[in-house]
């Protein structure tokens, strides 16, 4: 199965607590790795930057802080709008960026009609894998 959900969005840049900037940004889940999700930055520029993490962990924190390490993600109230945060740690820096959280919302509940939560493992076949592994080492 080779089904993938994409939606185009600014997503903030956040500078400083009065100032931020959008950057064009693309999430993509495809159900060959249905674990993932990947968010694109940069979209329209020739050095896009792709992170790849759980979509659990962006389920997750849409409701509540979720992620230690270099990725986190949690609710917030910016100017009366409901957002989604993602904090992004790496070598080179750390961001903090704002999406609105009805849009990023809307892409999960797509993402989850693709591939349901805690059906993932079935589409990657790692029951069958493993019965093939251990036969083969018990036979």
């Amino acid at each position: 199965m080779h089904t993938v959900v994409e939606r185009e969005l600014d997503i903030d840049l956040v500078l400083s607590p009065d100032h931020s900037i959008p950057v064009p940004a693309r999430l993509m889940y495809c159900a060959d790795d249905p674990y993932a999700v990947r968010i694109t930055f940069h979209v329209t520029s020739l050095a896009p930057v792709t992170w790849t993490f759980a979509r659990d962990l962006l389920v997750d924190g849409v409701f509540r802080p979720a992620g230690e390490g270099d990725v986190r993600v949690w609710p917030a109230r910016v100017g009366g709008r409901t957002m989604v945060c993602l904090g992004l740690t790496s070598p080179e820096g750390e961001a903090v960026l704002l999406a609105q959280a009805n849009v990023v919302t809307g892409w999960l509940e797509r993402t989850m009609r693709v591939v349901p939560p805690g059906a993932e493992a079935e589409l990657l076949g790692l029951e069958e894998g493993l019965r093939v592994l251990l036969a083969a080492e018990s036979g």
